[in-house]
């Protein structure tokens, strides 16, 4: 921001001051919801504040699908082990998903918490099954899609100040991200280094936009 700005948003101090603590707080919650939008948009562009894009996601070699056919009890523990029969397959991480024949879809098992292994006879190795075709590749590559959402990337106000943020695991997770902090990926993973990118930061567009919700609440009051 430039000093003429800087100016401006202390005029703007200034006129939010002598507005009475209801429409303070009533105009500040308005600017917080306006500006939480704008955060999420971004954050949906892939955008720093600046405009530059996020830096991308590392790509990650698809796992090969299963070669043969699966057949195991599944869930360990459990008084009744369901039988699961699999013939298209991938192993990613921790689980084990794919079409599951007795179920007549797509399912995915926590590969520790199989119960047995069963062999498989020759006649189910030619059994006809469905396909597990990977899908969502977009949905895949757009990060944050879950932190942006309105029940993580939170906004309110008080008659002394507005606020948008993350409340929770959401905060913990958004901060690795926004430092660039070293986390586990998964629980049982190495901890890793993650890239810096702003999720919170104002952008001179939002700063304008506040200004003119300022101005117009006053001139209207």
């Amino acid at each position: 921001m430039n000093d003429d700005f800087h100016e401006i948003e202390q005029l703007a101090g200034a006129l939010l001051r002598k507005l009475g603590s209801g429409e303070r707080r009533k105009l500040l919650r308005r600017m917080a919801r306006e500006i939480q939008k704008s955060q999420s948009a971004r954050i949906a562009r892939q955008q720093e504040p600046d405009g530059a894009r996020y830096l991308a996601r590392k790509e990650k070699k698809p796992p090969a699908p299963g070669t043969y056919a699966v057949k195991f009890l599944y869930p360990r523990g459990a008084p009744e082990p369901r039988l699961v029969f699999m013939k298209s397959w991938v192993h990613e991480g921790g689980l084990l998903t794919g079409f599951d024949i007795e179920a007549g879809g797509i399912r995915s098992f926590f590969w520790d918490k199989v119960d047995r292994w069963l062999p498989i006879t020759p006649e189910e190795q030619n059994k006809g099954a469905g396909k597990f075709r990977r899908k969502g590749r977009i949905r895949q590559t757009a990060m944050f899609r879950k932190l942006r959402a309105a029940r993580n990337l939170r906004a309110d106000a008080t008659d002394q100040e507005a606020w948008i943020g993350f409340t929770g695991r959401a905060a913990e997770i958004a901060r690795v991200h926004q430092d660039g902090l070293r986390d586990k990926p998964a629980a049982k993973a190495k901890p890793v280094r993650y890239a810096k990118r702003t999720l919170l930061g104002l952008t001179d567009a939002e700063r304008t936009k506040a200004l003119d919700l300022l101005v117009d609440f006053v001139a209207s009051a």
